[in-house]
C-alpha cells in the first residue's frame, strides 16, 4: 500500500511531532533545517534535524480519508476554489486582523466564522482538497441545465463573446434566446448566461477579444527584481535545455548523445529548488518529476548519488513559472497544481526577459558542463578541434552525481551577483529573517513524499473486467481488484464504473490503483508477471512497429513478442551504433538494487519471453527502473 497523505507538517513552536518513535514538541527554530524540542517523556531538549520529523497523530485517530484530486466534479472543484481565493488574502498577511477578515467575509458572501473555519481547514492539510465542500445536497456554482442548454450557451459565447467583435453580454444573451427558439427548447435565465461568461478565464477573454496587448501587461515585469518573488518558494521558474556534453553507456563506455536537463529555481533565493535528468525529449514526466523532486525534501536523494553536503529546500511554491510548451500544460499537472494551491502561470509570448532567472541558470550549468570531458561547447566554433564523442567519459549516472555535486557544494555556496550573496544565505535570511527583516519561518515538509510524485504522475480511468485492467493493450492484476469486477457506477445503471489508476511512465511494469474501500493506492503488476519491465517510451516504439507491419489484431502477447525481437537486435547493434546504445537507456532496470521509495516495489520477472536472452545477464540494460525516484536515471 502506498500511504495517502497530502498534508505538510508545519514546522513552528509548539508543534509536537515524532522523532525516532518518540514524541517532542518543538520550541525553537535554530536553522533552516533545524529545530530545538523537549522530549515529552523525559523533559530533555534535543536539536533535531528536520527532514527526519514526521507528524505526532492520536493513536486512537483513524488515517484522513483523501480523496484522488481527479475524482472531484468540476463543481466541487470550482467550491473548492472559490473558497481558497476568499481566503488567500489572509494566507498572504501575516497580521490577519478581524476587520480584513470581515471585509473577506462579506465579499464572498460569507460569515467570518465560516471564513476562519476555511482557513483552518487550509493551513491544517495543507491543500485546497480540503475546501471541497462535504455536506451534501446543491453546491454553489452547480448547473442544472440540461446539455442542449448548455451546448447553446456554449456555442454563442465562443461565436460571438470570444471574437474580436467584442459583443456585450446581452448581445449573447439574446442570440442564445433566439436559438433556443429556433431548437424550440427553453431559454435559459440571462442572469444565467451573464454567470457563464463571469466564470470565464480573464487572460483567454482578452486574448479571443482583441485585448491581447493588456493581456501581456498583466504579466509584464519590471526590469531588476522579479513581480512577487519576495519571499522563498514565492515563484519557481522551471524549464528544459539540452545538457551539452556527449555522455556514454555503462557496459561499452561508448558515445550516447546529449541528455536533456530540467531546473527549477526560487526566484527570491537564486536557490536550485529541483533538477531531473533524462535521455528522453521533455514530456509532462520530466517537469512532474522536477516539480515532486522540489517539494519534497532531497536528503536522501543525495545520499542515493552518494553527494556529501546540504540541500535545505523543500515545500509548496506560491507560483510556478514556465514557458508555452505543451508538456507545461497538461491536466495532470494542471489539477496537481491547483491541488496543492500552486499558480500554474506561463510566460507571456515575446517576452523572453520573464524567464530570465532559469535562463541564467541555464547558462551557469552550461559553463560548467563545458570543463566535463566531451562537452560539445555552446556552439560549433568553440570546438573545432575538439572531438566531443571520443572524449566522451561519463555516464548518465556519473554527469548528475558531478553536476548535483556543483549544484549543492559550488553554486549555493558562493556569491550570486544578482543578490550580492550566496543563494545558500538569501534563503536562510528569507526562512529565519534577520535582526532588520523576519523570515516565513520553515516551510511545512511533505508528510508523504510518495503521495506527491503520484499526484504528478499520468493518470487513467479504467473499469475492472474478469482479467483485471487493461491500459494500452496490457492487462494488469492483482487481488486488490476482485471486489470491483464489473461493479457498476453508482450514478449510471447503464454504465460500468470506472476507477482511477496512474503509472509511471518510466516503468510501466505496475500500475497504481486507487482503491476506493480506503483511499489508498495499491500496485497492481502485470498479470502476466513473467513479462519484463518496459517503459512507456519502448511501448511506443513497439505500437508503431506493430502498425507499419500492418498488424491490426494487436494484444499483449503479440507486444512482448516484438519488444524481445526488438531488444535482441539493440543488444546485437549497441557496440556498434549510437542509435541503438541510445535506444537501451529505454529499458528499466530490472536488478534488484535497494530502493528508496516509498512505493513497493515490482514483483515482476525480469525473464523474456522465449527463454534466454541477452537481458537475463548482468547487462545493466535489463534492470528495471525504480519507480518514482526523486531522479530518474536512463540507463
Amino acid at each position: 500500500m502506498v500511504g495517502i497523505s497530502q498534508s505538510f507538517l508545519n514546522i513552528s513552536p509548539g508543534t509536537q511531532v515524532l522523532f525516532s518513535g518518540r514524541k517532542f514538541r518543538i520550541t525553537h527554530i535554530i536553522s533552516i533545517d533545524s529545530v530545538l524540542a523537549v522530549d515529552l517523556l523525559t523533559q530533555e531538549k534535543q536539536r533535531l534535524r528536520v527532514e527526519l520529523l514526521s507528524p505526532c497523530m492520536d493513536e486512537d485517530s483513524p488515517l484522513p480519508v483523501v480523496r484522488d484530486i481527479n475524482q472531484f466534479n468540476n463543481e466541487e472543484w470550482e467550491e473548492a476554489q472559490r473558497r481558497f481565493n476568499a481566503i488567500k488574502p489572509l494566507l498572504d498577511d501575516p497580521v490577519r486582523t478581524r476587520a480584513a477578515a470581515d471585509a473577506l467575509a462579506v465579499k464572498a458572501g460569507v460569515h467570518t466564522t465560516t471564513l476562519y473555519k476555511w482557513l483552518k481547514e487550509y493551513q491544517s492539510a495543507g491543500h485546497v482538497s480540503a475546501l471541497v465542500p462535504v455536506k451534501r445536497g446543491r453546491k454553489s456554482g452547480t448547473r442544472l441545465l440540461n446539455e442542449e442548454q448548455e451546448s447553446v450557451i456554449d456555442s454563442v459565447i465562443e461565436d460571438l463573446y470570444l471574437s474580436k467583435q467584442r459583443h456585450t453580454p446581452q448581445d449573447v444573451i439574446e442570440e442564445v434566446q433566439r436559438r433556443c427558439r429556433l431548437a424550440k427548447i427553453t431559454a435559459p435565465h440571462g442572469n444565467t448566461v451573464r454567470n457563464r461568461i463571469k466564470i470565464l478565464e480573464h487572460g483567454t477573454v482578452l486574448r479571443r477579444r482583441g485585448r491581447k496587448d493588456i493581456a501581456r501587461n498583466l504579466y509584464d515585469a519590471i526590469q531588476g527584481e522579479f513581480p512577487g518573488a519576495t519571499h522563498p518558494y514565492a515563484v519557481v521558474q522551471i524549464d528544459h535545455t539540452p545538457a551539452n556534453i556527449i555522455l556514454v553507456d555503462e557496459v561499452h563506455r561508448k558515445p550516447l548523445g546529449k541528455p536533456w536537463l530540467t531546473l527549477a529555481i526560487d526566484v527570491f533565493s537564486r536557490m536550485i529548488a529541483g533538477i531531473y535528468i533524462t535521455f528522453e525529449n521533455p514530456s509532462a514526466t520530466s517537469v512532474g518529476v522536477c516539480l515532486a523532486n522540489a517539494i519534497c525534501p532531497k536528503r536522501e536523494y543525495l545520499a542515493e548519488l552518494g553527494v556529501s553536503g546540504e540541500w535545505p529546500v523543500w515545500g509548496l511554491m506560491d507560483v510556478v513559472h514556465s514557458d508555452n510548451g505543451k508538456e507545461f500544460r497538461g491536466q495532470v499537472l494542471r489539477r496537481a497544481c491547483e491541488n496543492y494551491g500552486i499558480d500554474l502561470q506561463w510566460r507571456p509570448v515575446m517576452l523572453p526577459h520573464m524567464g530570465g532567472h532559469v535562463e541564467r541558470l541555464m547558462g551557469v550549468a552550461a559553463n560548467e558542463i563545458r570543463k566535463l570531458p566531451g562537452t560539445t561547447f555552446s556552439n560549433p566554433s568553440q570546438r573545432k578541434g575538439y572531438d566531443s564523442e571520443a572524449n566522451a567519459a561519463l555516464t548518465l549516472k556519473e554527469f548528475e552525481r558531478h553536476l548535483v555535486d556543483f549544484i549543492v557544494n559550488v553554486y549555493h555556496q558562493r556569491v550570486h551577483s544578482g543578490i550580492n550573496m550566496s543563494p545558500k544565505r538569501k534563503w536562510e535570511l528569507g526562512i529565519i529573517g534577520d535582526a532588520t527583516k523576519s523570515g516565513t519561518g520553515l516551510l511545512p515538509i511533505p508528510e508523504d513524499p510518495s503521495r506527491i510524485r503520484l499526484d504528478f504522475m499520468p493518470f487513467f480511468e479504467r473499469s475492472v473486467q474478469n482479467y483485471g485492467i487493461q491500459i494500452d493493450n496490457i492487462t494488469y492484476y492483482d487481488p486488490v481488484l476482485d471486489p470491483y469486477i464489473n461493479a457498476i457506477d453508482p450514478n449510471n445503471p447503464k454504465a460500468k464504473r470506472e476507477f482511477l489508476v496512474r503509472r509511471d511512465p518510466r516503468d510501466i511494469s505496475e500500475i497504481y490503483f486507487l482503491d476506493p474501500a480506503d483511499n489508498r493506492y495499491t500496485a497492481v503488476p502485470y498479470r502476466n508477471i513473467g513479462f519484463p519491465a518496459m517503459s512507456a517510451w519502448e511501448l511506443k516504439d513497439v505500437l508503431a512497429k506493430l502498425k507499419a507491419d500492418g498488424r491490426k489484431d494487436v494484444d499483449e502477447n503479440l507486444i512482448f513478442e516484438a519488444l524481445n525481437r526488438m531488444r535482441i537486435k539493440i543488444e546485437e547493434s549497441k557496440a556498434k551504433t549510437k542509435a541503438a546504445r541510445r535506444k537501451a537507456t529505454r529499458i528499466p532496470n530490472t536488478k534488484s538494487e535497494p530502493k528508496s521509495s516509498a512505493l513497493p516495489a515490482s514483483q515482476n520477472s525480469n525473464e523474456l519471453i522465449g527463454g534466454d536472452s541477452p537481458f537475463s545477464s548482468d547487462d545493466p540494460f535489463a534492470v528495471p527502473i525504480q519507480p518514482f525516484d526523486e531522479v530518474s536515471l536512463s540507463r
